[in-house]
């Protein structure tokens, strides 16, 4: 008698021709999802990570994306990167970064040249400086703020806004004899 067993070879894997489709929940969280985000130990875009635990003090540079729940004191600069402060992270230091999120604890000084968000978990002592801000309820800000554009001051100035070359400005000096 012929069994489905003895057609199989020995040591040769059986292989399915049926397509196989993904299944996706429509219940389970996606990685850009804030809740599903909150839940990760490290920020799905950092490329370093300073965990819960480590303690660093000194200057920290670079321009990758950092993700620190760890302790931090010196300074903070990442020319091009997204510093990201997790809720367990602890600095101590001047922050300059492209972008800054917030999550745990700074005191000091904090430039995010395009950004600076603070989650509701957020405690800040100290100077912020950036372009744009945005702070959940909940968050404690305590300190200086300058956001917003700054303003170019100059006749140079204005003409590189307006699209003119300098040299195309005629300044007068204010004296009699002009």
């Amino acid at each position: 008698m012929w069994k489905k067993e003895d057609a199989k070879s020995p040591g040769v894997p059986e292989i399915s021709t049926a397509p196989v489709k993904p299944s996706v929940s429509s219940n389970a969280p996606s990685s850009s999802s804030p809740a599903f985000a909150s839940m990760l130990p490290v920020s799905p875009r950092a490329d370093a990570c300073i965990s819960q635990g480590i303690k660093i003090k000194g200057e920290v540079t670079g321009s990758e994306d950092l993700f620190v729940d760890g302790q931090v004191d010196g300074k903070l600069s990442l020319t091009n990167g997204i510093l990201t402060i997790g809720p367990n992270g602890t600095v101590h230091a001047d922050v300059n970064a492209r972008e800054v999120i917030v999550r745990g604890k700074i005191d000091g000084k904090v430039s995010g040249y395009e950004k600076v968000q603070l989650w509701s978990t957020a405690q800040v002592n100290g100077e912020v400086q950036t372009e744009r801000l945005a702070i959940e309820d909940g968050a404690l800000l305590r300190g200086k703020v300058e956001a917003g554009k700054v303003p170019r001051k100059g006749g140079e100035a204005k003409a590189a806004a307006a699209g003119k070359p300098a040299d195309s400005i005629s300044l007068n000096s204010g004296t009699a004899a002009d």
